[in-house]
């Protein structure tokens, strides 16, 4: 299918790898292939970085984290907790290696990157127990490790996003350490695959309807994903549909659909959604960059996804020490969350749920600063020489600094 991409990011796109999670051993050892030479000459001025292991959950294996500190500045730093991105099934803190030196840098900040468990070894609550674990430690240790345990932000891309909003949740409701911050790029956050550009982007760079779709079977067990079972913690969105439910939002279900209706059941693709035969060009995506797909044309008109009521979490594995457990009804909102900024990419199925799930945040008094990108797609960031991945960067970097500032 044809895409109106950014001209920068056209000439990029034909010379990027396949992304294809179908074969997880294979996937992994591909990406540590590809990723091999862009850490070995990365750029590690200014910046000591050490690898340590820290306490896990309780009967978990210890979590290896990678921690970033600037050199020649006086502490206490600010801190952030970087969460890598990779559907929930591949990637390491390697992923983000120069990110995080850029962020150390730049900011300055003590970064603590956490090489977190992978689905579908170790399906969730494990991975973000290991993250909730090392956020513990994190602020347990302030002072010994020279920072300021009033600011602590939690972030990420994509999985690592999701994950970064289900930490924030769980902080929260466990009254857990506090977290200023939560910066989530290309967030993956709604099980459901529901949104229009879920349904729309089946072929689209990088990520795509079928990894998706691969990635929540790993992360949650085949067949859980789309059902009533799934907490906020695994699929914050859940919250988030929650709350623009309560505030009057929700526009109604889907078409053809009945009320309440969670989008098609798992592992099924809703007829009528494949999109324009290849080599059509889609309605709406010339000319109007930013627009292409969205309800109503703009970010955050029409009709919302989104199922009201949340269900509790006793029906998944390994969830019964997580608030809302042991199948009660869940009552997990938005209420209380840090502020957000959160950036999606204009052709990646993941961009819905981004924009409603800032709406949502907006709608729970959570102050929350949404960016849309035209012309991209899932990853976009990662053709560092272009225009819109430095506006993309210059984004996030600008709006840690004036949180952490503080």
């Amino acid at each position: 299918m044809r895409y109106p991409y950014d001209p920068e990011l056209a000439a990029a796109v034909v010379m990027m790898p396949e992304v294809d999670i179908s074969d997880v051993p294979a996937a992994r050892a591909a990406q540590a292939e590809q990723l091999a030479d862009a850490v070995s000459a990365a750029d590690e001025a200014g910046v000591d970085v050490e690898e340590v292991r820290w306490p896990g959950p309780e009967g978990a294996p210890d979590v290896m984290v990678r921690i970033y500190r600037p050199r020649c500045v006086r502490g206490p730093l600010p801190a952030i907790l970087s969460l890598h991105g990779g559907g929930y099934v591949v990637g390491s803190p390697d992923v983000d290696h120069a990110w995080n030196l850029m962020l150390s840098r730049e900011l300055p900040a003590l970064v603590v990157s956490v090489d977190y468990r992978l689905a579908p070894e170790h399906p969730f609550p494990a991975g973000l127990e290991d993250c909730y674990a090392v956020l513990c430690r994190l602020a347990k240790d302030a002072t010994e490790l020279g920072i300021r345990a009033d600011r602590i932000a939690v972030g990420g891309d994509s999985a690592g996003a999701g994950l970064a909003a289900g930490l924030a949740l769980l902080a929260r409701d466990r009254g857990g350490p506090d977290i200023c911050f939560q910066l989530l790029m290309s967030p993956e956050l709604d099980d459901r695959l529901a949104t229009p550009s879920a349904l729309e982007f089946t072929d689209t760079p990088v990520w795509n309807r079928r990894n998706a779709r691969l990635s929540w079977d790993a992360y949650l067990g085949p067949g859980v994903p789309g059902s009533a079972g799934v907490p906020p913690y695994a699929a914050p969105a859940r919250a988030g549909s929650a709350e623009l439910a309560g505030a009057a939002l929700r526009y109604g279900p889907a078409a053809g659909g009945p009320a309440g209706a969670s989008g098609p059941a798992a592992g099924q693709e809703p007829p009528g959604t494949a999109g324009p035969a290849a080599g059509e060009e889609r309605p709406d995506a010339a000319g109007r960059p930013g627009t292409a797909g969205l309800p109503g044309g703009l970010p955050g008109e029409g009709r919302l996804s989104g199922t009201g009521a949340l269900a509790g979490t006793g029906g998944l594995p390994g969830a019964e020490g997580l608030p809302g457990a042991g199948g009660l009804p869940g009552t997990v909102g938005l209420a209380g969350l840090p502020p957000a900024y959160v950036s999606v990419m204009q052709f990646d199925p993941l961009r819905d749920e981004g924009v409603d799930y800032a709406r949502a945040l907006l709608a729970a008094g959570v102050p929350a600063e949404l960016h849309l990108f035209p012309g991209t797609f899932h990853g976009a960031v990662m053709v560092t020489h272009s225009d819109v991945a430095q506006r993309i960067t210059a984004g996030a970097v600008g709006a840690l600094r004036r949180v952490l500032a503080r």
